[in-house]
C-alpha cells in the first residue's frame, strides 16, 4: 500500500504542475497520471477497484462543500433552473445520441440506453474546471450547476427504467417487477432521514463536540458527517453526492459552515485527484487500438451532439453567444455515473459486453478530452465572443459577496462592535469558539460562526480574502497574535483593529506594525476614574482635564518604551520616571 501511495504521489507531483503550467487545468494532469500509471501504460499500478472505491470519497467531499455553499432558500430559488435546463439537456441529448445509434443499426433499446447514460456528464470534472478560474459565480457557471444537479437527482430514476428497456421481458412483468419499488421507498425515506437528522440531530452533536475544544475531533465529525450521509445514500441505492449534497445544503446556514469548510477542505483536494487517477487508470487502451476509428468517431459525435443541445439552450435562455459557448464546452463530456448505468444496463441485458466496454472507454475519452477543449475554448474563442460591459462607478453587492468586517472573538467586545455595525447596517461576520455565547448569541439572529480564526483555512472559508477590516476581539492574548500573524502573511490587504490585554500585549502587536490597538480595559477605567473625581467633589471640568492628560501621557510613554520593553530593569526605570513626570504635570496644569 506504501509504494501505491508512493507512485500516486509521485505522478501527480510530476503531472499536474505540468498541464498547470500548460494552462491546462489540473483535472488533465491527474487523468494523464492515471493512463501513465495504470495496466494500459507503464503498468505500475494494476490494482484500479482499491483506489476507485477510495477515490469516490473526493467527488462525495466536493458535492458536501458545493452544498455548504448552496442555501435552502438559493436552492429554491434555482429550482426552476435546475428542471428547466437539466430537464432540456438530458431530454435533448438523449434523444439525438439515441437517435444516432439507432442509425448506425442499434435497436431502439441499446440506443436508448446508450442515449442515456451519454447524456449525464461529470460534476467532478466540471465544477473543479469552472472553480480553477472563478467562474462557477458566472451566468454559465450557475446554468452548469443547475444542469448537473438534475443529473444527480435524475440519477436513480433512469438506473430504474434501464430495467424497462428489455425486450425479452413482458411489458406488465417489466413495470411489476423490473421496478424496484422497495428500493424507491427506500431512497425516499433516507432523503427523509437526512433531512430531519441534518436539521435537528447534526448540529447538537456538533454543538456538544465543538465545546470540547478539541480539533482532531471536530474534524472526525465532520468527516463522519459526509461519508454517513453518502453511505445511506448508497444504501438506499441513491448518488452518493447527492447524499452529501443534501447534508451540506441543510448545515450551510449553521454556525459551524466555515468551520466544517475548512475541515473538509484538505481531504476533498486529494482525494478527488484520486478519483480522476482512477479514471484514467481503468481506460482500455487495448480496445482503443483494437477499434481506433470507432472510439474516435463515437467519442466525437458525443460531445459534438452535447455541445450543440447546450449552446441551444443557452441562447433560448437569452445568454449571449459567449456565454452559451461557454456552458457548452464546459459540460459535454461523460460522467463517472455512466459507468454505473452501463453496468445497470449491462447486467439488465440492454447492453452487451462489447458495447458496456465500448461505451466506458468512450466515457474516459471523452473526460480527457474536456479540459484542454475547455482551456483552448477559453483561451481562444469565448473571449471574443462574451461581450464587454462598462462597468458601473459603484457596484451594488450582491448575496454572494462576503462581509467587509470580520470579528474575530464575540464576548463583550466583540459583540459592542458588532451591534453599533447593525446600526450602521453594515454586514460583518463573526467567529467565535465559546459554545455558550454561540447558543447564545445567534437567539437574536445575529450572523455568527463556530470556527477558530487562528486557521488560515478558516480565515479564508469566512471571506478574508475579501473582507477589508479584521477586528480581533479575543480574550486569548496568545490567540490574537497568531491572528496577527496570520492576517498579515496570508492576508496583507486586511485593515487591522485588535483588543489587547496589558501594556505588553501592546507592545507586542507594535512589533507587528498593528496601528489600531484599543487596550481593552483603558477606556472604561479612564471613564471609572472621571467618575471617581467626580464624586469626590472635584468639578467636571477639572476632572476631565485631569484624565485626558493621564491619557495622553500614557499614550505617550507606551510608545517611547516600546523600544526597550523586553529589558526590564530600564522598563522599571521608565515607569518612576513616567511617574514622576505625571506628578509634575499634575503641579503644573492646576489653577494658580
Amino acid at each position: 500500500m506504501l509504494v501505491a501511495l508512493v507512485i500516486l504521489l509521485t505522478a501527480i507531483v510530476i503531472a499536474v504542475p505540468t498541464t498547470r503550467k500548460l494552462g491546462l487545468g489540473s483535472v488533465l494532469g491527474y487523468l494523464v497520471a492515471g493512463v501513465a500509471i495504470g495496466p494500459a501504460g507503464l503498468g505500475l499500478l494494476r490494482n484500479t477497484n482499491t483506489i476507485a472505491d477510495i477515490s469516490e470519497l473526493g467527488v462525495v467531499m466536493l458535492l458536501f462543500l458545493i452544498g455548504l455553499e448552496v442555501r435552502p432558500h438559493r436552492l429554491w430559488i434555482m429550482r426552476k433552473s435546475v428542471f428547466g435546463l437539466g430537464f432540456a439537456q438530458m431530454a435533448g441529448s438523449s434523444a439525438l445520441i439515441a437517435g444516432l445509434a439507432h442509425t448506425i443499426g442499434e435497436p431502439w433499446p441499446t440506443s436508448a440506453a446508450l442515449g442515456m447514460g451519454f447524456s449525464l456528464s461529470s460534476t467532478a470534472i466540471v465544477l473543479p474546471m469552472l472553480s480553477e478560474r472563478n467562474l462557477l459565480p458566472s451566468p454559465a457557471g450557475r446554468d452548469g450547476f443547475s444542469i448537473l444537479l438534475f443529473q444527480d437527482l435524475a440519477f436513480v430514476p433512469m438506473v430504474a427504467l434501464i430495467g424497462l428497456l428489455n425486450p425479452d421481458v413482458p411489458v406488465l412483468a417489466r413495470i411489476t417487477w423490473q421496478i424496484p419499488w422497495t428500493s424507491v421507498l427506500r431512497g425516499l425515506g433516507v432523503i427523509a432521514a437526512i433531512l430531519v437528522g441534518g436539521i435537528y440531530l447534526v448540529p447538537h452533536l456538533v454543538r456538544l463536540l465543538g465545546g470540547a475544544r478539541s480539533p482532531e475531533i471536530f474534524t472526525a465529525t465532520s468527516l463522519l458527517i459526509v461519508v454517513g450521509t453518502a453511505s445511506l445514500a448508497a444504501w438506499a441505492g441513491l448518488s452518493m453526492s447527492l447524499g452529501a449534497f443534501l447534508a451540506g445544503v441543510i448545515m450551510s446556514d449553521s454556525e459551524f459552515r466555515h468551520e466544517l469548510h475548512a475541515d473538509i477542505k484538505p481531504f476533498e483536494g486529494l482525494l478527488l485527484g484520486f478519483f480522476f487517477i482512477s479514471v484514467g487508470m481503468s481506460a482500455d487502451l487495448h480496445l482503443f487500438v483494437a477499434i481506433p476509428r470507432l472510439i474516435i468517431l463515437g467519442t466525437l459525435a458525443v460531445l459534438l451532439t452535447k455541445i450543440s443541445v447546450l449552446f441551444v439552450i443557452g441562447l433560448l435562455k437569452r445568454r449571449d453567444a459567449g456565454v452559451a459557448l461557454r456552458l457548452a464546452i464546459a459540460i459535454p463530456q461523460g460522467s463517472e455515473f455512466s459507468f454505473v448505468l452501463f453496468a445497470a444496463a449491462r447486467t439488465a441485458g440492454v447492453l452487451s459486453q462489447a458495447h458496456a466496454a465500448t461505451a466506458t472507454l468512450m466515457i474516459a475519452l471523452s473526460m480527457m478530452l474536456s479540459p484542454p477543449l475547455f482551456a483552448a475554448s477559453e483561451r481562444f474563442l469565448v473571449p471574443k465572443l462574451i461581450k464587454k460591459k462598462p462597468r458601473p462607478n459603484a457596484p451594488l453587492p450582491t448575496e454572494h459577496d462576503h462581509a467587509p468586517v470580520i470579528i474575530c472573538g464575540f464576548g463583550r467586545m466583540g459583540q459592542v462592535v458588532g451591534r453599533v455595525l447593525r446600526m450602521h447596517r453594515i454586514s460583518y461576520l463573526a467567529l467565535d469558539e465559546d459554545m455558550t455565547q454561540l447558543e447564545m448569541v445567534r437567539r437574536f439572529g445575529i450572523k455568527i460562526f463556530y470556527g477558530n480564526p487562528t486557521r488560515e483555512d478558516v480565515l479564508r472559508a469566512a471571506g478574508a480574502a475579501q473582507a477589508k477590516l479584521l477586528v480581533v476581539a479575543l480574550d486569548d492574548p496568545d490567540a490574537a497574535l497568531q491572528v496577527v500573524d496570520l492576517a498579515g502573511r496570508h492576508f496583507p490587504h486586511l485593515k487591522l483593529l485588535v483588543r489587547v490585554r496589558n501594556r505588553r500585549h501592546a507592545h507586542l502587536m507594535m512589533d507587528r506594525a498593528v496601528e489600531g490597538i484599543v487596550r481593552e480595559t483603558f477606556h472604561s477605567a479612564l471613564e471609572l476614574t472621571r467618575l471617581t473625581l467626580n464624586a469626590l467633589g472635584v468639578p467636571p471640568e477639572e476632572s476631565a482635564r485631569t484624565v485626558s492628560l493621564f491619557a495622553e501621557h500614557d499614550a505617550r510613554t507606551l510608545d517611547e518604551s516600546h523600544t526597550f520593553y523586553r529589558d526590564e530593569e530600564r522598563l522599571i526605570a521608565n515607569t518612576k520616571e513616567s511617574a514622576e513626570e505625571l506628578r509634575a504635570l499634575f503641579e503644573a496644569d492646576k489653577p494658580q
